[in-house]
């Protein structure tokens, strides 16, 4: 409490009672007891107004916003989406006849390709395989003793 130590404390204490007398001592612990709940009152009003007028000028909503971009989690392609009011992702049917030709063509195409590379690594495979077939082995000669 206000960076003073038990022994700070007990001089004061020991200081007060002298000076002021064991009479008036509670009396004055009474009104010091009295002006620090006021204080703390008046701190605690003070802090009220003080985030109300912040909430009223919208640092509130401004620091929503800067702990949700901070958050990668939460500020993501969720938020875009909430922003500009789509919820879904186009349909197919949706796109132009010429852009709805050229997926089907490239879809196509695609698909060709992953056949050829199929089929190539096939080939490629069973032509490892017969290269890699041993020769049949030819028997050594025995040593003579």
């Amino acid at each position: 409490m206000f960076g003073l130590g038990w022994s700070e404390l007990l001089v004061v204490g020991i200081v007060a009672l002298i000076v002021i007398g064991p009479k008036d001592l509670p009396g004055l612990f009474r009104t010091m007891g009295q002006f620090t709940g006021k204080a703390r009152m008046m701190a605690r009003e003070f802090s009220r107004a003080m985030e109300q007028a912040a909430d009223d000028a919208g640092v509130k909503d401004i620091s929503k916003t800067l702990n949700a971009a901070a958050n990668p989690k939460k500020f993501g392609v969720d938020k875009l989406k909430e922003a500009t009011g789509t919820t879904k992702a186009p349909e197919a049917s949706t796109l132009s006849p010429e852009r709805q030709a050229a997926k089907e063509k490239m879809s196509k195409a695609m698909g060709d390709a992953a056949v050829a590379r199929k089929a190539r690594e096939a080939e490629e495979a069973t032509a490892k395989a017969a290269t890699d077939t041993p020769a049949p082995a030819t028997p050594t000669p025995e040593a003579k003793s």
